[in-house]
């Protein structure tokens, strides 16, 4: 080798050595609001000098490792004043940072930075955040503010139409999406049957939506994630908040059980519509309301430990004139635990707790039924962070099932009903998971991770046996499907192992930075869903059933690929986002005709195994800052269903072809904004279109015994009429606000400004006059004006 080339070489391998050598220390911290000491999640911590930054985990800690050296430390959250600090850094060092809102800001103080621009360099896609203050200023129906509501105005994801429950995520069921309060899993989003959400705005602290690249840690649903936190609660000193709806009212009260160590938040809510059906003589006798409680306790032991305990309990109570009783609700509890082992190893231990309940009492034919479902989860996650460029998230968790289908009991000793226990069941379900950020260059970066996930069906149970194991059987000659006759049964003991699945769940997402305003990301998620919801509808409802994966019921298995490009404009004034996907689930539920779900002790010979896809285009523009702000969104796809025949005998479901999901809409247009005129009035707006949603209608009709039967055609090949509304608000605040501690505003707003009438359903009845069946059609909502009173103290 040449001396020349000699040299350079060792120039070359000193300079990597000495790289390596370099001295590096940690920064590390937690920032909260300086008003409250309520820790901030996902603040923008940057040093300018290396072009390199963390955000705060879901707790308000962040670490990063750099090497020796004086740096600027820009610190920048959205409705938070930006601030910036040089820091020596010769040690490993713990630096706490305090954020003043904007409220506080003085006049003369110039904001800038207050964007929700794109994170163009994170490999994160397929994500949606909104803040709790951006929801508050979207008009909603009867006046109350709704989280649920609100991510419907985001790509890609619809509800089931006026009234509707739960919410779709890219063609996907509502129970396919996982829905977390403070860790602990939400069953049945919704109060009055869609009307309202159970997330009490006040109480919520942050949401984020995973519709595509899940991260590793999330797992058991196959369509999305929606990830909400509650609040700690003031720490420094006592408020309260609320308001006061023509429909509902909500209050929260806050502040410290130590001040500067402990806190403690305490939020209700309650509709009162059913007191004025006491005035009218016909309808005194009926009811229809909701409650529900938000609690947490928080408390700093050290600067390295912190406990915190939340929960939740929701019920809606509806009752016919004293012979029709129904009672619903969820009900949570979650203490944890946050320890930090190093500056460098942040942990957290959580015990959660969580129930969902439904009975139904029918005093007219005198029985009582009770069901649902509770689970009890262990889980402990650990953050590692490296350095700069590369961070570990592992942890582990398993959650123990019980169902209850259904205990039927009678409610008086005279009807005649015997008590009857449908077949309580059991599930564990462990897991344990890896995933890395790594950042392969400025230009490239990288997050992967892998899920591994246990299932086990146990006993006490007792399970049918069916000849060549098939409980449903298809009728050749009547071209249907039909129950099978068990031909024995087997019984397994308490704890026994009926069935088990395990499955690996690899997970993928990368960013590459074309310029400083726009990259392209790709990702790639697998996840298994081991629990199924029995239910004929398009939307969830209160009496809907969820069994556990067993040797009829398959787990569903999804898989997704994404591809985006992200582009921020005019200096992050504005923001583009482009997303296509494709997914497609496994062994996703199909029932044969005329199915009967409620109650059966024999679910599994009324239902089949299929599959779901889906695919689409998803764009979103967002004007990010001034007076004048919002986003318009689109979606273009399509949700389909396939059931084919297991034999070449068997015609499947629809004949075989894929069919229209309940969930399809080819089209979905969402505009949302928001203007401030001035510190007193502030206007918002939203308008949604949608396609109608698929429905099967009938093709035909004949008689029988006299009566006009109307004949249905295939499967969801039609639609409902197309679904839009437009709904605007108006928000005042007094300018006396500023001169005292009560603080009050008055929101006004109007829902469905057109009056547009969009049909829930369609449904079909025989004409008296002319013996044809006719359609009805069946709304819900014409406009809808209200008023609300807020205030803070």
């Amino acid at each position: 080798m040449a001396p020349k080339k000699i040299s350079t070489f060792l120039v070359v391998l000193l300079s990597v050595f000495s790289s390596f050598a370099q001295e590096k220390f940690t920064l590390s911290g937690t920032i909260i609001d300086a008003n409250s000491n309520e820790t901030l999640i996902g603040v923008n911590v940057v040093i300018p000098e290396l072009k390199t930054g963390v955000t705060t985990n879901e707790y308000g800690f962040y670490s990063i490792t750099l090497p020796k050296g004086i740096y600027s430390v820009q610190i920048s959250y959205l409705g938070y004043q930006n601030i910036e600090e040089s820091i020596n850094l010769n040690q490993n060092t713990k630096n706490n940072f305090n954020l003043y809102s904007n409220e506080t800001a003085l006049k003369e103080v110039v904001i800038t930075g207050n964007k929700t621009k794109i994170d163009i360099k994170k490999p994160e896609m397929s994500v949606n955040k909104l803040s709790i203050s951006a929801i508050k200023k979207m008009p909603v129906v009867l006046g109350e503010v709704d989280v649920l509501k609100s991510i419907l105005l985001l790509p890609g994801v619809t509800n089931a139409g006026e009234g509707a429950s739960g919410f779709n995520v890219r063609g996907g069921g509502a129970d396919q999406n996982l829905i977390l309060l403070d860790e602990a899993t939400i069953f049945n989003s919704s109060h009055v049957f869609g009307f309202f959400s159970v997330f009490n705005p006040d109480a919520i602290k942050d949401l984020k939506l995973y519709k595509g690249g899940i991260p590793a840690r999330y797992g058991g649903r196959a369509s999305s994630v929606l990830d909400i936190y509650q609040k700690d609660g003031n720490s420094k000193s006592f408020h309260l908040n609320g308001g006061i709806g023509l429909i509902s009212s909500r209050i929260l009260a806050e502040g410290p059980l130590v001040k500067n160590k402990g806190s403690f938040l305490i939020g209700g809510r309650s509709s009162y519509a059913h007191l004025f059906l006491k005035l009218s003589e016909e309808q005194k006798n009926n009811s229809a309301y909701f409650y529900d409680l938000n609690t947490k306790l928080s408390y700093k032991l050290d600067s390295n430990n912190s406990v915190y305990l939340s929960g939740y309990f929701g019920r809606d109570v509806f009752s016919l004139n004293k012979s029709f009783s129904n009672i619903f609700g969820n009900s949570t509890l979650n203490l944890r635990w946050n320890h930090l082992f190093s500056e460098k190893l942040f942990s957290n231990l959580s015990l959660i707790y969580s129930d969902y309940y439904y009975g139904l009492d029918l005093d007219f034919i005198g029985f009582q039924w009770d069901s649902g479902i509770k689970n009890y989860n262990i889980k402990y996650d650990f953050k590692n962070y490296i350095s700069d460029k590369f961070k570990l998230n592992y942890g582990l968790n398993g959650i123990y099932y019980e169902f209850n289908p259904g205990t039927i009991k009678p409610s008086n000793l005279e009807s005649g009903i015997n008590f009857d226990q449908l077949d309580k069941k059991y599930a564990f379900e462990p897991a344990v998971y890896i995933n890395a950020d790594h950042e392969l260059s400025n230009k490239i970066a990288l997050s992967y991770g892998l899920r591994y996930s246990m299932f086990y069906r146990l006993g006490q149970s007792t399970v049918n046996i069916y000849e060549n194991n098939n409980p449903v059987i298809f009728n050749p000659d009547l071209q249907i499907y039909e129950k099978a006759t068990p031909i024995g049964t087997t019984i397994y003991d308490k704890n026994k192992v009926i069935e088990s699945y395990n499955y690996l769940e690899p997970r993928f997402s990368l960013a590459y930075q074309i310029n400083d305003d726009q990259s392209i990301k790709a990702s790639y998620n697998r996840i298994v869903q081991y629990l199924q919801l029995i239910s004929n509808t398009s939307s969830p409802t209160p009496l809907d059933v969820w069994t556990p994966s067993d040797s009829f019921i398959k787990p569903q298995i999804a898989d997704q690929v994404a591809l985006g490009y992200f582009k921020n404009l005019e200096n992050g004034m504005y923001s583009l986002e482009v997303e296509t996907y494709y997914k497609e689930v496994q062994n996703r539920l199909d029932y044969i005709d005329g199915a009967d779900l409620i109650a059966n002790k024999a679910i599994e010979q009324v239902i089949l195994n299929g599959q779901l896809r889906s695919y689409g285009l998803e764009i979103m523009f967002r004007k990010n800052e001034g007076k004048f702000n919002g986003w318009v969104s689109y979606t273009l796809s399509k949700s389909e269903q396939q059931t084919p025949g297991r034999t070449a005998l068997e015609t499947g479901i629809n004949n075989g072809q894929w069919y229209n999901s309940v969930y399809d809409k080819l089209h979905n247009i969402a505009i949302t904004s928001s203007y401030t005129l001035n510190e007193k009035w502030s206007f918002g707006a939203n308008f949604a279109l949608q396609s109608g949603q698929p429905v099967t209608y009938p093709v035909g009709q004949y008689e029988y015994l006299g009566i006009t039967v109307p004949s249905y055609g295939l499967r969801n090949k039609n639609r409902l009429l197309a679904y839009h509304h437009l709904d605007i608000a108006a928000t005042l605040t007094p300018k006396s606000n500023k001169d005292r501690q009560w603080k009050g505003e008055w929101v006004f707003s109007i829902y469905n400004l057109y009056n547009r009438k969009n049909a829930a359903s369609i449904n079909f009845r025989q004409n008296v006059d002319t013996g044809s069946n006719e359609a009805i059609k069946t709304s819900i909502f014409g406009i809808v004006p209200a008023v609300s009173y807020n205030f803070k103290f």
